[in-house]
Formats: structure tokens, sequence, C-alpha cells
């Protein structure tokens, strides 16, 4: 069953930025505006697509994933922009610059120092 929300956009910003593991601060900052700014955008049914358009590009989503903002659409969007990113910060998430059982070894002989 799909869960379909076209309604309230605001709430779709804010659903699509919760499922982003995003807060509202961030996404503020990322706009250039405040975080009580943020609140009130998200709190408002309709967006001028400008407004859409800047807010979709700071979530990594399309306009109109907000605009039919479906709970299933919504995780396949999400799913395919990160686990299929091919960006060096996902990289560096998965392949450190540095060896762990090294870091393991220099602590344990800090360790052994004290």
């Amino acid at each position: 069953m799909e869960t379909t929300s076209k309604k309230h956009l605001g709430r779709n910003i804010s659903r699509i930025r919760e499922m982003k593991g995003m807060k509202q601060e961030t996404l503020a900052e990322i706009l250039g505006i405040s975080q009580q700014k943020m609140s009130v955008i998200e709190n408002t049914e309709e967006l001028d697509d400008t407004k859409l358009n800047e807010i979709a590009k700071a979530l990594d989503v399309p306009a109109n994933a907000i605009k039919e903002y479906s709970d299933e659409r919504m995780i396949n969007i999400i799913s395919n922009n990160t686990f299929q990113d091919d960006s060096s910060a996902v990289k560096n998430l998965f392949n450190p610059t540095f060896n762990p059982i090294d870091k393991l070894v220099e602590a344990y002989d800090e360790n052994k120092k004290l």
C-alpha cells in the first residue's frame, strides 16, 4: 500500500529531511536561512516553485518527490542516492585512510606508557 501525501508541502519536506537523517538546523544552514524560518516553511501547506526547487536541491531530491510524496518512492530515491553514490564522502566511510589495527596498537602502546 502506497502512502501518498500531496496536500502539505512543508510536512513532505519535513518527512524527507527526517528520512535523510538531517536536522532542521542543517537544512536551514544549507538554504542560508534561520532554523525558525525553516520551521515556518515546514508548517506551510503551499510553496512557490522557486523555493520548492531550492529546497529540493538542498535535499538532493527531485521537486516532484516533494510535491507527490510517498514513503515508498522516497525510500527508493534515498536508497539510490545513498547506496549507489560513488562520491568521495561515501568512499571515505568505507575505505579509511589508516589501518584500524595500527590505531589499536598505537592506543595499546600509549596505555602501556601510562
